[in-house]
């Protein structure tokens, strides 16, 4: 992930997904400027849910841990293949349906994206993409939601809102 990749520019307005421009990573960090970000929660036939830990070369939550894979949409991408590309490089999975969840705003100090949140079902293996994932393994749903109740365990906090729009998504099907 180089500093001068470009990363699409999105209208925070429009929760469709309207393209607005362009601008390099770094400037989409240093003005926190609105982009897309895609998240997918990879789950087992079981229920439980691949959860990783961040290097702490990162430039966003860096050491922190999250439920989802992903990252930016660069220029001229479609968020699915963003996501493809994403999970085939932070996870090592291909060849997965990618099941669409949420598509929601997030915005706090650090950075401003609207997610296009996914679900796969995955019982390969993992493989960590060393530069991005420090190390990571399956956990049960519910001691997720458990260690998620604890404000002081190091979570990043755009994946604590990833998980409640997912709730939201699963609730609003049954």
């Amino acid at each position: 992930m180089a500093a001068d990749e470009l990363l699409a520019l999105y209208d925070p307005g429009d929760d469709t997904g309207r393209v607005t421009g362009a601008a390099p990573r770094w400037q989409v960090r240093a003005e926190n400027l609105p982009h897309a970000a895609t998240a997918v929660i990879v789950r087992r036939p079981d229920g439980a849910v691949y959860v990783h830990r961040r290097t702490d070369t990162k430039d966003v939550y860096p050491g922190m841990h999250d439920a989802f894979a992903g990252g930016c949409v660069d220029a001229g991408e479609d968020p699915e293949d963003a996501t493809r590309r994403e999970l085939a490089e932070e996870l090592g999975i291909t060849g997965v349906e990618l099941v669409p969840r949420f598509r929601r705003w997030y915005r706090d100090e650090n950075t401003h994206y609207l997610a296009f949140g996914y679900e796969v079902i995955w019982d390969g293996p993992v493989v960590h993409q060393p530069e991005e994932v420090a190390d990571g393994g399956w956990m049960p749903w519910q001691e997720l939601l458990e260690r998620l109740a604890d404000p002081t365990w190091p979570f990043v906090p755009d994946g604590r809102a990833g998980i409640a729009a997912y709730l939201d998504a699963l609730a609003g099907q049954q």
